[in-house]
């Protein structure tokens, strides 16, 4: 049997002129405002798309990166406790001990000082219910939750305070996907293009390529136009939770063409497992944004001779750009 793009191929050769539309290609912005944030994961036939909301936490699904666009979201967790029921940020789902777990921030009605880490216990499915199981980090500001996965064990690496006051990553190992052990310091904001507007590191978000483990995030104050996207790669030995078993880059993606603040990503796989793909916000305010009119993008993520990433820069919005392999066209 014949698929779109090959039916389209042999008539636009018999037929000159002849245009067809690929299902695979899509413009960004994925989601438009309220794109912050954002996470995809892809699994059973689906594209997953979480951001923030503030006052829930929803997740949109469809076939192809395209359909996200136009798909209705699903609330899948509000809260009324106070403590918590403000604020959400960085929703992330991650396949855990044979089920899925939603990671999130949030805190009180009023931002930003009681903002903690939060985890729900789901099910089978990226869409089955989700129960409330904890605070990862109690009594202690903390954002960004974010799963490292390495072959012994898995750990939680997020965004809180380092005695010197500098906002900055820390790692713990878990015990299981809702206890985290002690805290280390990961990474702290010294570099120029860290200290933008206030000394940041948040965002973290792994990526797994060329023999390499690294963690992308991202660097200096979101209310700028410089909030961009920093790397750490483990050097291949020793602990994971000491910082200096790691090396850091940056920045190694930033705005372009009329996209500003580039940053807090995550990646997911195409549907066939052969590429990585990054998603993350931007904004037009070329003053830089923190606030729902940030929107989300996604693009390819292609690899250098030496293994290492190459993240490119964010397109034009009115670029064209082909959808992950393996989507049905």
């Amino acid at each position: 049997m014949f698929g779109l793009r090959s039916i389209c191929t042999a008539a636009a050769w018999l037929v000159a002129g002849l245009s067809c539309v690929d299902a695979r290609n899509f413009q960004n912005p994925l989601k438009n405002p309220n794109g912050s944030d954002p996470f995809i994961v892809y699994t059973g036939g689906y594209f997953y798309l979480l951001t923030t909301t503030w006052t829930n936490i929803q997740i949109t699904r469809a076939t192809t990166l395209a359909g996200l666009k136009t798909a209705s979201p699903t609330t899948v967790w509000t809260d009324s406790t106070a403590s918590r029921a403000g604020n959400f940020w960085a929703p992330e789902v991650h396949w855990l001990d044979n089920k899925w777990w939603l990671y999130y921030t949030a805190g009180t009605a009023t931002c930003c000082g009681g903002q903690r880490m939060h985890v729900l216990e789901g099910g089978t499915s990226v869409l089955d219910k989700y129960v409330y199981k904890r605070a990862l980090e109690s009594g202690v500001w903390g954002i960004d939750g974010s799963i490292l996965r390495f072959p012994s064990a898995y750990y939680l690496v997020w965004s809180r305070f380092s005695p010197s006051g500098k906002q900055s990553l820390y790692i713990a190992k878990m015990s299981n996907p809702y206890t985290i052990g002690t805290p280390y310091l990961l990474s702290e904001p010294t570099n120029s293009w860290e200290i933008v507007g206030s000394p940041v590191n948040e965002g973290p978000a792994a990526l797994y390529g060329g023999g390499k483990t690294m963690v992308v995030f991202s660097a200096s104050y979101c209310w700028t136009s410089s909030y961009q996207l920093g790397m750490l790669t483990y050097k291949g030995s020793g602990d994971p939770l000491t910082g200096s078993n790691w090396t850091k880059k940056g920045p190694v993606f930033k705005g372009a063409n009329g996209n500003y603040g580039a940053g807090h990503n995550g990646f997911f796989s195409s549907p066939d497992g052969t590429e990585t793909w990054n998603v993350y916000h931007a904004t037009a305010n070329s003053a830089g944004a923190c606030d729902g009119n940030r929107y989300t993008m996604a693009q390819k993520v292609n690899w250098n001779s030496d293994g290492t990433p190459n993240f490119g820069s964010p397109p034009a919005l009115s670029a064209t750009l082909t959808g992950p392999s393996g989507e049905p066209a």
